[in-house]
């Protein structure tokens, strides 16, 4: 079980890399769920994408499409995939100008596991916020911390309650870097 954990972002200090839009569908419309990609679920629609390239640059191993979505190379796919078979789904995806093969990432487990004490800050909405159907759930997690024992064998997902962000276990930080990824940035939660 990894003890330490890590949010993977996408490193946009690389000068001269690309960004990616909004994923598409075979028509070429954007998809109307993208959120889809990132609650920590499997995705049951799962047929082959688009993504537009909005900022031309240097290809990278790992991105994040608009929404936050996570796209990665084959190769990275490839990884991941023996590392944690459980925790992953990948979505074939066609970059533009791209002969490569790229896949968005979904993280399939949505864990409970944000340690509210160690954490800088949190809030949850409340009754007197208005949003009835969001009181209970995180509003703001600022330095998040998770708590390795209710993460349990994850070792790719996305935390209950802030699922913006996408966590990985210590052994898959070190593949990735092992293998020299590009795109990767890592905060130890």
């Amino acid at each position: 079980m990894p003890t330490r954990f890590y949010e993977l972002t996408d490193d946009m200090s690389i000068q001269g890399r690309w960004l990616l839009g909004v994923p598409r569908d075979e028509q070429g419309r954007e998809i109307e769920e993208p959120w889809l990609f990132t609650d920590g679920a499997t995705v049951a629609d799962s047929r082959h994408l688009r993504l537009p390239v909005v900022v031309p640059g240097s290809a990278l191993d790992f991105s994040r499409a608009a929404f936050a979505i996570p796209v990665v190379h084959h190769r990275v796919a490839t990884r991941l995939a023996e590392l944690a078979p459980s925790d992953v789904q990948f979505v074939d995806a066609t970059v533009q100008g791209q002969t490569e093969s790229f896949c968005i990432l979904v993280a399939t487990q949505l864990v409970k596991c944000i340690d509210d004490k160690a954490s800088a800050e949190v809030e949850y909405w409340r009754e007197a916020d208005g949003r009835p159907e969001k009181v209970g759930r995180y509003r703001k997690v600022a330095g998040m911390r998770v708590d390795p024992l209710k993460a349990g064998q994850a070792k790719v997902f996305r935390p209950w309650g802030w699922s913006v962000s996408l966590i990985v276990g210590e052994d898959i930080k070190q593949a990735l870097e092992e293998m020299g990824a590009t795109g990767v940035r890592f905060t130890e939660v």
